[in-house]
């Protein structure tokens, strides 16, 4: 059978102990498990010398499903590697260190990379995105039940086919919690749920609780009989309208596993997953407390506004105030159990307020989360997975896909000694003239356009073409001003020919822009260039990161001493004209012309 379909989720479970992909996707309003037994993991072994000893040497302490020879760059140089397939993932990490510590093995490479991110990147296969799926009809798959689940499930015979990139309508739900806390900080083994606020695209606002406004609009409270049917009506409201992104404000760290707490005291099943399973607390993108619901993506939107924004504080009220201008309701935190026991105007002003915190939320999930899936459909890792990644992480795995198909080995991470050894080295960074004080009119602006991607361009600023060293023609090299690092000009290094590509796509979307007259097809463009700015401000930052895998003090260095010198140059030559500075930083300065 052929269906397209929207992959939201990806897992993998093992079936005779071998590893099984499930792709959690839709069509329209049904729901479709995807599986693939094809793929299998592996890793990457870089021989001391003889490959076909270092074959022997494995096979002395490991199983593997096959062993193959591959030319390979590492770092420009082409290398013969060995990819060995093992049976599971979890053979991967067992076994790396046993071939990591063999004499015939000089390294090994790419055994860090999760297995469901490894099939993403080597299928070129893009969560969040329209896809071909063809394959055979299961009735059921180990705990899946097509019938019951009212699901499809396909299991695939060919390589999924990519259609269509920006999907945008998605079934988006905010929900949030207030919880009666007459002791202060709330405590989920005693303190209630008082209400559970929903506010979506698709229709549904409202506040689910025991109780009910005594004056005013009161169409948006479901009044129910208890706790227990207010967590089961939450639970009802998200499955029944086939949700496909759930998004709290701060709810991995205190909705989620306050419900969840509350159902296990309530007896409620808070089945959300679209195979019936319930929320589990994971570790993504850093962080061991994820809330991870299958195929249902839940985004926390106060770790995504900390990586956006730069604020003192980060409550919803003052993020909305930031985007919007616009005050919200507000009730004191450790005054809310007051207002509900009022029963009176301060009664009515916490319903309100409930509905407001989701309407809020849904109001900054709209401007926030097309950026988010730009991102997602450039760095192709699921959306769950890179709400959670700082941006840093987000380019590193950007350039581990690119690196895939440039056919490079991936580098491994600097972790444990040899990163917190780096962190002691230091950049001087961009040039900055303080502002001199006062009140200036008449001011000039001189910027650079995308200084430091440009400068990695143009000087071919990355590790694989760094030479140390005396060279025989100091020609063939850029030169870095102040400590004289040597670059080549050929071949053109990795990272620059990506953030290349990267510059080249986002200034092609820029004039694709200009050229239309569709103002939706203006909307979805302006996102993929805004998408593909932020990650080429990230690249070139992340050199000077430690556990970064293309990490090189070196680079860091070079990059800001050329900027230096482009922004000082730059200030002499409007200086000659006439000008005068006022202040600089960076990438920029502002001038006053001298009478």
């Amino acid at each position: 059978m052929e269906r397209n379909v929207v992959i939201l989720d990806i897992d993998y479970v093992l079936l005779d102990d071998k590893p099984v992909i499930r792709l959690f996707s839709k069509d329209k309003d049904k729901n479709i498990v995807l599986v693939d037994d094809t793929f299998q993991p592996y890793l990457y072994v870089l021989p001391t010398d003889d490959p076909k000893q270092t074959i022997e040497d494995i096979l002395a302490g490991v199983e593997p499903v096959n062993i193959e020879e591959f030319t390979k760059k590492d770092f420009q140089i082409e290398k013969t590697f060995l990819k060995v397939t093992l049976k599971n993932p979890q053979e991967v990490s067992k076994k790396r260190e046993f071939i990591r510590s063999l004499d015939s093995v000089k390294t090994v490479r790419e055994a860090d990379i999760p297995f469901y991110r490894r099939y993403l990147i080597d299928n070129n296969v893009i969560p969040m995105t329209e896809v071909k799926a063809i394959g055979g009809k299961l009735d059921s798959f180990m705990d899946l039940d097509a019938e019951e689940l009212d699901l499809e499930i396909i299991k695939l015979t060919e390589p999924l086919k990519r259609i269509k990139d920006n999907v945008q309508d998605f079934r988006i739900a905010t929900f949030d919690l207030e919880v009666r806390n007459p002791h202060g900080m709330p405590d989920a083994e005693e303190d209630e749920i008082i209400m559970i606020g929903i506010s979506s695209n698709f229709g549904v606002n409202k506040v689910i609780s025991t109780k009910n406004k005594t004056t005013g609009d009161c169409s948006f409270v479901e009044q129910v009989s208890s706790e227990k049917e207010m967590i089961q009506s939450f639970v009802d409201t998200i499955r029944d309208n086939n949700v496909d992104i759930i998004i709290g404000y701060n709810s991995d760290n205190f909705d989620f596993p306050y419900i969840v707490k509350r159902a296990e005291i309530l007896d409620v099943d808070l089945e959300l997953g679209m195979d019936d399973s319930e929320v589990k607390f994971i570790r993504r993108g850093g962080y061991s407390d994820s809330a991870a619901i299958k195929g249902l993506i839940h985004v926390d939107l106060y770790l995504v506004m900390r990586r956006y924004i730069t604020l003192e504080r980060y409550t919803l009220e003052r993020v909305y105030y930031e985007l919007f201008g616009e005050e919200k309701i507000d009730v004191p935190g450790d005054r809310i159990w007051e207002f509900w026991d009022g029963n009176g105007e301060e009664l009515d002003k916490l319903f309100d307020y409930s509905l407001d915190d989701v309407v809020a939320t849904l109001k900054i999930a709209e401007q926030i989360l097309p950026l988010n899936l730009g991102l997602t459909h450039i760095v192709g890792q699921p959306l769950f997975d890179l709400s959670r990644m700082t941006t840093g992480q987000q380019a590193e795995w950007y350039l581990v896909k690119e690196a895939h198909f440039d056919n490079e080995v991936v580098p491994n991470k600097n972790t444990g000694a040899n990163a917190t050894a780096r962190q002691a080295d230091d950049n001087e960074g961009g040039y900055v003239k303080e502002p001199e004080k006062g009140l200036h009119e008449n001011l000039v602006q001189f910027d650079f356009r995308s200084l430091y991607p440009s400068l990695i361009i143009s000087k071919n600023i990355s590790p694989d073409v760094l030479e140390i060293g005396e060279v025989d023609n100091i020609e063939d090299y850029h030169l870095s001003p102040e400590h004289g690092l040597k670059f080549k000009k050929e071949p053109k290094g990795f990272i620059p020919s990506v953030i290349g590509k990267v510059l080249s796509r986002r200034l092609a979307i820029k004039k694709q822009m200009k050229e239309s007259d569709d103002e939706t097809e203006k909307k979805v463009l302006n996102v993929q260039q805004q998408a593909l700015k932020r990650l080429l401000n990230t690249m070139y930052g992340i050199y000077g990161f430690p556990a970064f895998r293309w990490y090189s003090f070196e680079c860091a260095k070079a990059i800001t001493s050329w900027g230096r010198e482009y922004i000082k140059k730059s200030i002499e030559k409007a200086e000659e004209f006439g000008f005068y500075t006022i202040y600089a930083d960076t990438d920029g300065f502002y001038v006053k012309y001298k009478k």
